[in-house]
């Protein structure tokens, strides 16, 4: 096999490896219930949750997908920590006193306590769907660098062989303690992928003749916070991020059971809350650090490093990654990617809704043990779903041509468009009921379908839908989510 890896390189994998395998032997328990499997006993540390809910906000796309947004453009990627603090502040004072206050094991318990059990399923399969999507591409986005750092090549097939290796790297760590394990695996990728990126960061830097002063005036207007315009193809304009990628934090951050699931791991509601805001501003430090890297690339280059290698279309990240870092390094950073990538938070979240929100309500009488048991056979079953999800993610994002950190954060608009909308008249209102719920799901998927480029050539609609940016297509899908939930009378006492 022809590979780019040194034998210190491989040194640098297996050390992760065996770093990763100790952590997870020392924090798991013989004899779980199922709600320290699912929830950590709710006796997780504030300050290791919120490293937690950093490290699955983070993933591949960062570490690959952000340094190309500073090199291609400029630090309005940045405003997205903006839009994450106005969804933190809801989801902390409207959304988990709430999930505390009924004891739930997952968040979508609360429209069965103001629907019915059928809102909740139908909120668990949307959640499915839309997760199996989300993590499906970010394994695919890994899969991809994994495979250009192994094989030097993205063929349909090494893909596949990247991808399943990752998926059995979690599915390890999910088996092995549950959500307990996951979360101290969690701290130990953080740090290796952020110092993976600040070694990377200072090679580049050691390598520029120009003082810090004269980079600042090299870049000039590539340091912009703020892009005023209204283009609705532009992702990071002021007025998507204000409500698109605002609406996208607060149900990543609310109405998804891949963090929510962490926030409750928790002792109560002001813990979980205060976890979620040192995420926030956590992962400020974070996504500076991979801009400033775009930078750093950016004047290594000169502004015009090539996009592809042997053929094949890279990020610059990559392309630097795989041309001029040195061995040993070059491990590293492939740890990183692979740390950014982990799955084992998303098969966690999805074993727990599965278990709880679709399998539990009608096993009967059962053990603990047996709950837990079905969420380990859970994890394979989405593994498998996931496996599935990375490789048409291989074609959808090239039929679409899109960035990849764009590609990854529109298809979770998929899901949480129905979730905002259900989310929003559950709260806020006194209509709807599970029928108008389960449309709403329906109506809020098939919106942001529409948006889609291939459904919009199969279906020869304007070509201008193309080019919609996916926090507009989240707005719009939510909208109309939120406005068929509404038709449904409500549910007479």
């Amino acid at each position: 096999m022809h590979t780019s890896f040194t034998s210190i390189d491989w040194m640098v994998l297996g050390g992760y490896v065996l770093l990763l395998a100790v952590a997870g032997w020392l924090t798991t328990r013989r004899g779980m219930k199922s709600e320290d499997y699912f929830l950590a006993g709710h006796h997780a540390p504030t300050w290791l949750v919120a490293v937690s809910v950093l490290s699955t906000v983070q993933s591949a796309a960062t570490f690959l997908g952000v340094p190309d947004n500073s090199f291609r453009g400029d630090y309005t990627y940045l405003g997205g920590v903006l839009a994450a603090l106005i969804a933190a502040w809801v989801v902390a004072n409207v959304l988990i006193p709430r999930f505390y206050a009924l004891r739930v094991t997952t968040v979508y318990e609360l429209l069965e306590a103001r629907f019915d059990p059928a809102a909740r399923r139908a909120a668990a399969a949307m959640y499915l769907v839309g997760r199996i999507f989300a993590s499906g591409a970010r394994l695919y986005l890994a899969a991809i660098a994994v495979s250009m750092i192994l094989f030097l090549d993205v063929t349909p097939q090494h893909i596949a062989m990247a991808a399943f290796g990752l998926l059995v790297f979690g599915l390890v760590f999910t088996f092995m303690g549950g959500l307990q394990s996951v979360i101290w695996s969690d701290l130990v990728q953080v740090v290796l992928y952020v110092g993976a990126a600040l070694l990377v960061a200072w090679h580049l830097w050691s390598g520029l003749d120009m003082t810090l002063a004269q980079a600042v005036e090299a870049l000039g207007p590539k340091l912009n916070l703020v892009n005023p315009t209204l283009d609705p193809s532009a992702p990071w304009g002021l007025l998507a991020v204000l409500t698109g990628v605002m609406l996208l934090n607060l149900a990543s951050s609310g109405l998804d059971q891949d963090i929510t699931q962490r926030l409750l791991a928790c002792e109560d509601a002001r813990k979980g809350a205060r976890s979620l805001y040192a995420s926030v501003w956590m992962s400020l430090p974070v996504i500076l650090l991979f801009l400033v890297i775009g930078s750093l690339l950016y004047l290594h280059y000169q502004g015009s490093a090539a996009g592809s290698f042997r053929g094949e279309k890279v990020t610059v990240f990559m392309h630097y990654i795989l041309t001029e870092i040195p061995p040993g390094l070059r491990g590293l950073v492939t740890v990183g990617v692979i740390a950014a990538a982990a799955i084992n938070s998303g098969l966690i979240s999805m074993s727990a809704v599965l278990v709880n929100d679709l399998y539990r309500p009608f096993a009967g009488e059962k053990s603990e043990a047996h709950f837990v048991r079905m969420g380990r056979i859970a994890s394979v079953v989405l593994g498998a779903a996931l496996f599935g999800m990375a490789i048409l993610s291989y074609f959808w994002q090239r039929y679409a041509d899109s960035a990849l950190l764009d590609f990854v954060l529109g298809v979770m608009a998929f899901a949480y468009s129905g979730l905002i909308g259900v989310y929003g008249v559950a709260l806020f209102s006194r209509r709807g009921n599970s029928a108008s719920v389960i449309a709403a799901f329906v109506a809020g998927f098939l919106t942001v379908l529409a948006f889609q480029p291939y459904v919009v050539d199969m279906a020869g609609l304007p070509a201008a839908l193309k080019q919609v940016a996916f926090p507009w297509q989240l707005v719009l899908g939510s909208l109309v989510s939120a406005a068929v939930c509404l038709c449904g009378a409500p549910r007479r006492a």
